[in-house]
């Protein structure tokens, strides 16, 4: 027996390449045992289910990194409810980063409540940082909003109507989400600012606040008018106007400010005509002032002409005393008017 074994012996090493087939038939065998203990329950799973993935398809995810475990599972899930889907844009969507589990959550979702969301819009709405699935939920359950927002610090939407009083509104807006204009669509930010414009419009319209407090469905009819919707990711389903109260009196305060305005200006007005009037007086006494030293100038030249006319002989000693006398007799003319004029007016004296 020995011999016969030294034979065969012999006959392997001189052929080597029998060692080598030899060599990669079992190193193919533990790669499909591998394979099979890894992949085949997955495998099973998917051909059971008809999500038809094949071992080639989970052996290129794995070399790719992808947790193909989750694929199966959400593809199973997906074709179970119905949703066409292929296993590349499953895979496409985990490696973008999105969230595979919470998407395709959503979409089946929305199958199930009748909605048309494509898997490449809930992919899209997904990556754009929404949140899909909340998304669904407030198209299917419509959400409400407080307008205005508590959480911004300002509790009423103030409006003041045409005969001056200011009223006070709160609305509650139930909005559903339009997945269509998820991405790229306003927010409710901006749902809040416009109902709140429109509001404060319809207030502002009416001629008298208790119009508005008889019928504030008013208010309600007049924001749903202007589609204040348009370009957002939700649809207004309805605006209820929950509260409206009454505040100041505007009109009033105004026309008050504007009186008390109108008095300042008044009262600036005639405190510069008392200045220009004062002004006026003290140039009129500088004048006075002025004339009398002109007056007192030319008296204190009548006795040079007196004394020039003596020279020239163009007036005599009798005529000098004439004039003399008539200035005397003008003087005493002057003090018995005074004494006359103070004996009557003070009949005591």
């Amino acid at each position: 027996m020995l011999p016969g074994l030294f034979a065969a012996d012999f006959r392997l090493q001189d052929h080597p390449w029998l060692i080598v087939i030899g060599a990669l038939i079992f190193l193919v065998g533990i790669f499909f045992l591998v394979v099979f203990f890894s992949f085949i329950r997955l495998w099973i799973q998917s051909l059971l289910t008809g999500a038809k993935i094949s071992i080639p398809n989970l052996i290129g995810m794995k070399l790719r990194n992808v947790d193909y475990a989750m694929i199966v599972r959400q593809k199973i899930a997906l074709v179970q409810a119905g949703v066409k889907v292929t296993t590349e844009e499953l895979e496409a969507h985990y490696l973008a980063r999105g969230n595979v589990p919470k998407t395709a959550t959503a979409v089946i979702a929305a199958h199930k409540a009748g909605m048309d969301l494509p898997w490449k819009t809930a992919a899209a709405i997904d990556l754009a940082g929404r949140d899909v699935l909340d998304a669904v939920k407030t198209s299917v359950n419509p959400k409400v909003i407080d307008c205005p927002d508590p959480t911004k610090g300002r509790q009423t939407l103030d409006g003041v109507c045409k005969d001056g009083i200011q009223l006070r509104a709160k609305a509650r807006v139930t909005v559903r989400t339009k997945l269509e204009r998820l991405v790229g669509g306003a927010t409710e930010e901006t749902i809040i600012a416009r109902v709140g414009e429109g509001i404060v419009k319809a207030i502002g319209e009416a001629n008298r606040y208790t119009e508005v407090l008889a019928n504030p469905n008013m208010i309600s009819q007049a924001v749903l008018r202007n589609s204040l919707d348009s370009q957002t990711a939700f649809e207004i389903v309805s605006v209820d106007v929950a509260e409206v109260d009454v505040g100041e009196n505007i009109g009033a305060q105004l026309q008050e400010r504007q009186a008390a305005t109108d008095l300042r200006v008044a009262q600036a007005a005639a405190e510069q005509r008392r200045a220009a009037a004062v002004a006026r007086e003290q140039e009129m006494r500088a004048l006075v002032e002025e004339n009398r030293a002109k007056l007192v100038l030319a008296e204190a030249e009548i006795p040079l002409a007196i004394a020039q006319a003596f020279r020239e002989g163009r007036l005599g000693v009798l005529d000098y005393y004439q004039l003399r006398n008539l200035q005397a007799d003008t003087e005493m003319r002057s003090s018995l008017a005074n004494v006359g004029g103070d004996r009557t007016s003070n009949p005591a004296r």
